[in-house]
């Protein structure tokens, strides 16, 4: 029996439609199980380089991939007719990679922000589901994943700052 997203892609095949690609993580967002999760190892190539940047540029990126993604994302809905299809994983990419902004890329904090950024894009802490209740379309979809990557950046820099974690 095929899944609701196999029957979509069956009756509508993606083809060439680069906001679908980007928005599906260009695949990733069909994995099976936890596309979500695998929507953010996606992301963590993408926030190496952007570290690497100026924290000026870091923002500009950010903005930018933050404004592509409520585009695509809506274009994704629309396109499959669910309001949060879980197979939209450009919101976890861009979340991972707030979740990173202004930390070194290192392998701790890599790991840190994978795991502290999986846990508040799953469980969704106040004020992240205020936001997502009320924000529809393409920007809800990105929002409480860049809220969640806001708060993982400020845990972690609090737990630098605290000598907790060494990056």
């Amino acid at each position: 029996m095929l899944t609701q997203k196999e029957a979509i892609l069956k009756r509508r095949p993606i083809g060439f439609k680069p906001a679908l690609w980007i928005a599906f993580g260009f695949g990733t967002g069909f994995v099976p199980k936890a596309p979500g999760t695998a929507g953010t190892l996606l992301g963590i190539p993408l926030a190496i380089v952007i570290s690497q940047s100026s924290i000026v540029l870091q923002i500009v990126i950010l903005a930018v991939l933050f404004v592509l993604g409520c585009m695509v994302c809506q274009v994704a809905a629309d396109w499959l007719g669910e309001q949060d299809p879980g197979a939209v994983v450009w919101d976890e990419v861009v979340g991972y990679c707030m979740a990173m902004a202004f930390l070194p890329a290192t392998l701790t904090t890599i790991v840190a922000a994978f795991i502290l950024f999986r846990l508040a894009d799953i469980v969704k802490p106040w004020p992240i589901s205020w936001f997502e209740r009320r924000i529809a379309g393409g920007t809800g979809i990105m929002v409480d994943d860049l809220l969640a990557g806001v708060l993982t950046n400020i845990v972690i820099h609090s737990m630098i700052y605290f000598r907790i974690l060494t990056p």
